[in-house]
């Protein structure tokens, strides 16, 4: 499956909040320029990995720095045998896990674990609903999180939200200050961003809306549903356990990446 990063939706994205994007041989590259330093250049998960295209873009947008996060281990050792440094603190997700949408709803929902039945039936009158304004949705986020998480400036939700356009979702529970993003793009929907506060913690909330994400993509006619990251032993986060137990809890098969590669390098003349 062609990864979110990779699709045009995306590509528009970074487009509306700065960065500059180029679309060669149906892959996604985006240059962030520097005053004075140059530009870096990053590429996400790209289908097929060409050099000689890094190599035009390196003299063009004098890069200093080249980030590869590539979708299979192949990829990773030929970055490696090419000058690339692993990175210790990978950009994306390198664990990450997969739901199956083929299959009936019934059967989405027996697959469950315990906990995870329990909190739907529970939180099925909680008023979790889609929302379209982007500043109450950030007021919400911003209201639970404080200053402990970046939270995107409105525009950028609105960015989102413009690129994605009916292949973006957020749902919300204002009264308990609950949310998520979900994105489709082709045959995959994205569970893209979350907050929950101690309250909605305590109402088990974040099933719930998870549970109408996972519908939602698969009344979209989406073939996955990517829970965007799990706990990976390579690159430890204790941080990322509990959220990792919640999304096992969904069941899914697991996914893994390479990691990040990362070249540093004198600008181009």
């Amino acid at each position: 499956m062609p990864d979110i990063r990779q699709s045009r939706q995306y590509a528009d994205y970074l487009s509306r909040i700065g960065w500059t994007v180029e679309r060669i041989n149906n892959t996604n590259y985006f240059i962030r320029k520097l005053l004075l330093i140059g530009s870096v250049l990053k590429i996400q998960r790209p289908g097929v990995l060409r050099y000689k295209d890094i190599e035009i873009l390196n003299k063009k947008y004098k890069t200093f720095q080249i980030i590869v996060e590539p979708g299979t281990i192949a990829d990773g050792q030929w970055l490696m045998a090419n000058g690339f440094k692993l990175s210790i603190s990978p950009y994306l997700p390198t664990k990450t896990l997969h739901l199956d949408l083929s299959v009936s709803k019934q059967k989405l929902f027996n697959n469950l674990k315990k906990d995870a039945k329990y909190a739907i039936k529970r939180t099925i009158k909680l008023r979790t609903k889609e929302i379209k304004n982007m500043e109450k949705f950030r007021n919400s986020w911003k209201k639970t999180v404080g200053w402990k998480r970046y939270v995107p400036p409105s525009t950028h939700l609105v960015a989102l939200q413009k690129s994605f356009q009916e292949n973006s979702l957020f749902i919300l529970d204002e009264k308990i200050n609950s949310g998520a993003i979900f994105l489709k793009t082709k045959d995959t929907v994205c569970y893209w961003q979350a907050f929950t506060g101690k309250e909605g913690r305590n109402n088990l909330v974040q099933y719930q809306i998870v549970w109408k994400g996972i519908l939602w993509a698969k009344k979209k006619g989406a073939k996955i549903f990517d829970f965007e990251g799990i706990y990976d032993e390579r690159f430890p986060n204790k941080s990322w356990f509990g959220f990792t137990h919640f999304k096992k809890s969904f069941g899914g098969y697991e996914i893994e990446y390479p990691g990040c590669y990362t070249k540093w390098l004198l600008p181009s003349k």
